[in-house]
């Protein structure tokens, strides 16, 4: 197969920069990054390039941000690039077929999971969040289903058994942009079959909203610890104590059961012993839930700083039998 030399790259958050990157120093510059337009963020509301965008800018890479991939001036744009292929990642926009059908080659998505597990917008912290040990990324030929594609190549990635999305996002992004190198390289060696996907087997995440995070203590205590790791650092995991909201910055399952007479949500101990200042199960407020006991760690009440249990328990001057709602 001839030599893969006119790319297009689609991508727009932290997790698509190192795949970028590393196109970039393998002598793979594309032709043209594709961002999503810039958004208002932060409490001014000022307008702020995504990372992707950034990026392009500082290396000096051709770049363009159209509201919507379908524009017929945008498609126009693309075709004429006579693109061999265009590679994917965490874009965040369907793309319409005369789109797919641009490149020579397609178009190759990057997916942090082991498809067709979690397909959709948030496969990071649905594999989190569901508690499973590994996970992993996956290179695809897309097609108009979401996540649908024939698989090219798949890496298994391990999850640690406190990691958080935070985390475990950057370590998944560093094996992609590898996956990617590796899956061009191998197109050009004509050594790349594509797998259809098992489609009964498939699993979905979609895109996680804002009140995602809100605690439910009827669910195991195992369940929300885990939920805690999926969404650090957003939506994070709030409850409400005395009617206002307060966040959970930290917690742990522990094991055994809650007492039978504690309801979901009740503060059943506070214990404010440490182990030479140890940040553990130790100093925390432990709380009943469905099944077992979360021990909260670090707590956050809206514009203030996070405190350890202990201290928050002070100022708050919470006791056994309190109740988070």
């Amino acid at each position: 197969m001839p030599q893969i030399s006119r790319l297009a790259f689609f991508g727009t958050p932290d997790f698509a920069v190192p795949t970028l990157d590393a196109l970039v120093r393998a002598g793979r510059a594309p032709l043209l990054v594709v961002a999503q337009p810039d958004r208002p963020a932060g409490r001014g509301g000022r307008l702020q390039q995504p990372p992707v965008a950034r990026y392009a800018g500082a290396e000096n890479l051709p770049l363009a941000q159209p509201e919507k991939v379908r524009d017929p001036e945008f498609l126009s744009r693309i075709e004429a690039l006579d693109l061999d292929v265009a590679i994917v990642v965490a874009f965040g926009q369907i793309f319409p077929a005369r789109l797919l059908a641009a490149p020579r080659l397609g178009c190759i998505n990057l997916h942090a999971s082991l498809l067709p597990a979690y397909r959709g917008a948030a496969p990071i912290q649905a594999a989190i969040a569901a508690g499973e040990t590994a996970t992993g990324v996956t290179t695809m030929r897309m097609e108009q289903g979401l996540d649908t594609g024939p698989i090219l190549l798949q890496e298994k990635v391990t999850i640690g058994p406190t990691e958080t999305a935070a985390e475990l996002s950057p370590r998944l992004a560093a094996v992609g942009a590898r996956l990617i190198l590796d899956t061009l390289a191998r197109l050009e060696a004509d050594d790349l079959a594509a797998v259809a996907q098992e489609d009964e087997h498939a699993s979905y995440a979609p895109r996680l909203a804002k009140d995602a995070g809100t605690i439910d203590w009827s669910l195991p205590a195992r369940t929300l610890a885990d939920r805690l790791r999926a969404f650090t650092p957003w939506p994070g995991l709030t409850a409400e104590l005395a009617g206002t909201p307060v966040k959970i910055v930290r917690a742990r399952a522990l094991p055994g059961a809650a007492p039978r007479s504690a309801a979901p949500g009740t503060v059943i101990a506070l214990v404010t012993a440490t182990t030479d200042g140890a940040l553990d199960a130790l100093g925390a407020l432990h709380v009943a839930c469905g099944d077992g006991v979360l021990a909260l760690l670090e707590l956050q009440r809206p514009g203030r700083r996070p405190l350890l249990a202990a201290d928050f328990a002070n100022g708050e001057r919470i006791v056994a039998g309190a109740r988070f709602s």
